[in-house]
C-alpha cells in the first residue's frame, strides 16, 4: 500500500464477525454476572446450613462441638462470597462490555464484603450471644 492510499475499510464480513465478537463478550460477562450470583447463592446457603445445624443439634454433647461445625458452614458461605467477587472482577478485568452495561465492581465488592461481614457477625453471635458464655 502506497503512502497515499486511503486506509482500507473493512468489508461487511469483518464487520459483522466484529459485531459477533463483541456480543460474545457481553454473553460472556452476563454469564459470568449468572455464576456470580449463584456462587453468592451457595454462599447463602453455607450459612444457612450452619444455622440449620445449630437449630437442630443444639443440644448436642459436647454442647460445642454443634457450634463449630455450625462455624465452619457459617465462615465458609462467607469466604466464598470473597472468593465469588475476586474471581468476578477478575473476569471483568479482561473482558470489555459493548452493547450493555455490565454490574460495576464495587457492587460485587460491597455484596460479597457484607456477606463475609454477616457471616463473621452471626458466627460472634453464635459462640457469644447466644447463650452468654464460650464454652457450652
Amino acid at each position: 500500500m502506497a503512502q497515499d492510499d486511503p486506509p482500507e475499510k473493512p468489508d461487511k464480513s469483518t464487520q459483522w464477525a466484529e459485531l459477533r465478537t463483541d456480543l460474545a463478550e457481553d454473553r460472556n460477562i452476563m454469564a459470568m454476572e449468572r455464576t456470580f450470583a449463584g456462587w453468592i447463592r451457595t454462599s447463602f446457603a453455607a450459612i444457612g446450613i450452619g444455622l440449620g445445624f445449630k437449630a437442630v443439634f443444639g443440644a448436642f454433647d459436647p454442647p460445642w462441638l454443634a457450634k463449630a461445625i455450625a462455624t465452619v458452614f457459617i465462615l465458609a458461605g462467607g469466604w466464598l462470597a470473597i472468593t465469588a467477587q475476586k474471581r468476578a472482577c477478575r473476569t471483568l478485568e479482561r473482558l470489555d462490555a459493548h452493547k450493555f452495561e455490565a454490574i460495576s465492581t464495587p457492587n460485587f465488592r460491597a455484596l460479597a464484603y457484607s456477606v463475609a461481614a454477616g457471616s463473621l457477625v452471626l458466627t460472634a453471635g453464635l459462640w457469644i450471644l447466644n447463650d452468654g458464655n464460650l464454652g457450652g
